[in-house]
């Protein structure tokens, strides 16, 4: 699976040149054009970089980093900066920061600080498990076990659970679900998340265990214990 990586920058050209060269290289790519947007994206979604403007309207850059990091998310981030001056770091690397790049920038040294950072992601979190209730998942082994049982799931349905543990109890809407899962927009009118659903309920339930994936109606899905 493509490396996902959320960019949040206002400049519409700077943004889109970044995103182009980014999914030349085979990353998954997702955008915000502002510090709001850009929260909430990286809080419902499931990233393995963030590139990160400072000078964002409204929610700049800093306090964007600064409350992922106070909810608890550890997800690498990359600054981008107009500013260079030691204080100006010193803001970025306390506000939570991982590394930054100087604007303007060459484009050859923001791709090799983020393959970095990627490279230093992978080797910190090796092994890390995720769990809810008797469910566990290895996102290194790519094992998922529900008690001792070891469940077989496919790419697609590895990704979907994925998503779910690292937002668990919380309500996924299918946009959330459409962007981190499948990367774009798959119409309203398709039912490619309920069959996925369906899919991992068989495979979460074989042995009639109690249901951890539920669905709220009009909404999304959520796991949960009830």
């Amino acid at each position: 699976m493509s490396e996902r990586i959320l960019v949040i920058d206002n400049d519409q050209k700077t943004l889109d040149t970044i995103r182009r060269e980014l999914v030349n290289q085979g990353y998954a790519v997702s955008v915000a054009y502002d510090g709001e947007a850009g929260l909430a994206r990286a809080r419902y979604g499931v990233h393995d970089l963030v590139i990160l403007d400072v000078e964002l309207p409204g929610l700049d850059g800093l306090e964007v980093s600064r409350r992922l990091r106070a909810e608890g998310d550890t997800v690498p981030i990359l600054l981008l900066t107009a500013r260079d001056g030691i204080a100006d770091r010193v803001a970025g690397l306390d506000a939570g920061a991982d590394e930054y790049v100087s604007k303007p920038f060459a484009m050859e040294e923001l791709l090799a600080r983020a393959r970095a950072l990627l490279r230093r992601y992978r080797g910190g979190f090796e092994g890390l498990t995720l769990r809810l209730a008797d469910l566990t998942m290895n996102t290194a082994t790519r094992e998922v076990r529900r008690g001792a049982r070891l469940l077989n799931l496919t790419a697609r349905e590895f990704s979907l659970l994925e998503l779910f543990l690292r937002h668990p109890r919380q309500v996924l809407t299918r946009d959330i679900i459409y962007e981190n899962v499948w990367g774009y927009d798959l119409g309203g009118e398709s039912n490619i998340i309920e069959v996925y659903v369906r899919h991992l309920r068989t495979k979460l339930e074989a042995r009639a265990e109690r249901r951890l994936l539920h669905t709220v109606r009009g909404v999304g899905y959520a796991l949960r214990e009830e």
